[in-house]
């Protein structure tokens, strides 16, 4: 893909920068060109290394900057690891940020990056299935926003904002959503067992309904989410009872407004 750098540098590869190299290997990123720095590389990331060829850790004296530079540190971690990081950065280099709560001008003020995008993808990119929310400064050309389209659309879909304040919200919605449906399978196999099911039974239902939901989303993405939900509600039935409930003034629409509207507070707070 003409899209995907020649030569990338990878600060940090846990859980998420893990699938994202594992994504990017799978799209084709030329492995010879590809650098992970992780001082506690994983076995996993080891051997993943050692399969396709990319360098892991190798001395910084031989590093040269790279088309992209991607950081998927721990956010209380950036201040320690700029001085180390600066050196890689290049005039040309594109800065690619999953750090959350470290805005572009934080990591402006450490490293000598002009080209800065800041992301915000979610824990589905494990399975490919993620959502990103990504924000440019002024400095990230055409063709790096491309690069940066390939290289985060390896782990999922990627959604760009016109206003980098915006990430907060992208923070509340997606970034922190999975946990959100994770609490209404919680919920729902907890009333299920209030009703009369063994738990381990209602656990299984709650998994495989929002399971199966979320693929009919997917998959019918041309049906909004509201008609999906007439769709399944018939006049006087079970659900449309339940949806009495769920859709009164005091339902769940204003609990969710309200939740996520302390996550956007909360993440502008940690954003500075």
């Amino acid at each position: 893909m003409t899209s995907l750098p020649k030569s990338l540098i990878l600060v940090g590869a846990g859980k998420m920068g893990g699938a994202m190299l594992e994504g990017w290997l799978a799209l084709g990123l030329d492995p010879r060109g590809v650098v992970v720095i992780d001082p506690h590389a994983s076995p996993a990331l080891t051997a993943l290394c050692e399969k396709h060829g990319a360098r892991l850790n190798p001395p910084a004296a031989g590093l040269v900057a790279p088309e992209v530079l991607v950081l998927a540190i721990k956010p209380q971690m950036l201040e320690a690891a700029a001085p180390g990081i600066a050196p890689l950065v290049g005039p040309a280099t594109l800065v690619v940020s999953i750090m959350a709560g470290k805005t572009i001008a934080n990591i402006a003020d450490r490293l000598p990056a002009w080209a800065i995008a800041r992301a915000m993808p979610n824990t589905p990119a494990a399975v490919g299935r993620g959502i990103t929310g990504v924000a440019a400064s002024a400095g990230v050309s055409a063709e790096q926003r491309a690069m940066t389209d390939a290289l985060l659309g390896a782990i999922g879909r990627v959604e760009w904002v016109a206003r980098e304040e915006l990430i907060d919200a992208v923070t509340a919605v997606s970034g922190s959503g999975p946990a959100y449906v994770f609490h209404l399978v919680e919920c729902m196999a907890a009333a299920g067992v209030a009703a009369g099911l063994p738990e381990d039974i209602a656990m299984r239902l709650a998994r495989a309904t929002v399971e199966g939901s979320g693929e009919l989303l997917y998959r019918d993405a041309a049906t909004s989410a509201a008609q999906l939900r007439v769709n399944v509600t018939s006049p006087g039935g079970t659900t449309a009872a339940a949806l009495d409930v769920l859709m009164a003034p005091d339902g769940l629409q204003p609990l969710m407004t309200r939740a996520i509207a302390a996550a956007h507070r909360r993440a502008g707070e940690l954003s500075g």
